[in-house]
């Protein structure tokens, strides 16, 4: 066996320790480690339609990452997803907040959303957020606008061009 030189060794060593560091990074940013000490407690909702949103999916409140999904499965009673998140400890959601599945763009990825409401009373950790908003999908909503598909938007179609012929 050949030997290993010095150079090799130091290579080495250093190509292992960008690895650590970006492992590290990486689940920092991501919160697959509990970061700096951070606590949270759980909360959950109920959707209509929770289309997008996975496990890790980010919890938003005005824009800034508070929390996490970290259950979702669907309710064989109401049809309905149930969806159980965290926040971080120090953020206080009033009991009236709305919770939405939202979107960073048309190509964006999806994100829980919490609207916090104006109530003194906050929920406590475990309680449901009640108000929710499932998503809406960006195939339906071009179809409803093409079709004219809203309340009687439709159905005015074909009555405006039908006196020009008299």
């Amino acid at each position: 066996m050949a030997e290993n030189s010095p150079t090799e060794i130091l290579t080495g060593a250093a190509v292992l320790a960008l690895a650590a560091g970006f492992f590290i990074y990486a689940s920092n940013a991501t919160g697959m480690i509990g970061g700096a000490g951070q606590q949270h407690y759980e909360l959950s909702a109920s959707f209509r339609s929770a289309e997008g949103v996975n496990l890790g999916t980010d919890v938003r409140l005005a824009g800034v990452k508070v929390g996490t999904v970290t259950g979702l499965e669907l309710n064989p009673q109401t049809f309905r997803a149930d969806t159980r998140f965290t926040v971080r400890n120090g953020i206080e959601i009033p009991d009236d907040s709305t919770a939405s599945v939202s979107s960073e763009g048309l190509l964006g990825g999806t994100f829980l959303e919490l609207v916090p409401g104006g109530s003194p009373f906050n929920l406590e950790p475990g309680a449901e957020v009640i108000d929710t908003q499932g998503a809406v999908g960006l195939i339906s909503l071009l179809m409803k606008f093409v079709g004219g598909g809203g309340d009687g938007g439709g159905s005015d179609a074909g009555t405006g061009g039908g006196d020009d012929t008299k």
